[in-house]
């Protein structure tokens, strides 16, 4: 047995156990209301709203932030697309039910997560734009990204490679940007 399947497995291993216990865990109704918020401003309206707020507010950077939010989730998602479809991982509700979670998921792979990546690349590319925004940006970024776990969509490996290749995206493309 190689090292990487040995690796893989206790990572699918360790995935699948902390699926069993979100999948059977009956969360308070605020929490369920929390979740879902965060995931559905995960889906582009939140980084839109956010982009106009920029646009109006932002100051002598708004265009190069916006351009390096733009490029960085753009080029997020054609990787997030590659990736899905030569990894084809199902999704923790593809294999066992959710006691609570009842959205059905935007694509048919679990990793790495899309909206992990999305959420990263805007956040640490706007947030070094704006160092007294980081934090705020930060902290919605991981809301979106454990809501993914929290309604089944992902695993807790699919959240973390998505969190380093979106904040690695939004670091080279605050790089490309604050050079023009």
């Amino acid at each position: 047995m190689t090292v990487a399947k040995v690796v893989w497995d206790r990572i699918e291993s360790n995935d699948h156990r902390l699926m069993r216990r979100v999948h059977r865990w009956r969360a308070p109704r605020w929490f369920r209301i929390a979740m879902i918020v965060a995931t559905r401003g995960g889906d582009g309206w939140l980084w839109y709203a956010f982009g106009v707020i920029l646009l109006l507010a932002g100051g002598e950077h708004r265009f190069a932030a916006i351009g390096a939010a733009g490029t960085s989730a753009v080029a997020g998602i054609f990787i997030f697309r590659a990736l899905k479809h030569s990894s084809r991982r199902k999704r923790p509700c593809e294999i066992e039910p959710h006691c609570w979670a009842s959205i059905l998921p935007p694509d048919n792979y679990s990793f790495p997560s899309g909206h992990a990546i999305t959420a990263f690349a805007v956040a640490v590319s706007v947030g070094l734009f704006y160092p007294y925004l980081q934090p705020c940006l930060i902290i919605a970024a991981l809301f979106i990204a454990a809501s993914r776990i929290a309604l089944g969509m992902h695993f807790l490996s699919d959240v973390l490679a998505g969190i380093l290749l979106g904040a690695a995206l939004g670091v080279a493309s605050y790089h490309v940007f604050a050079l023009l």
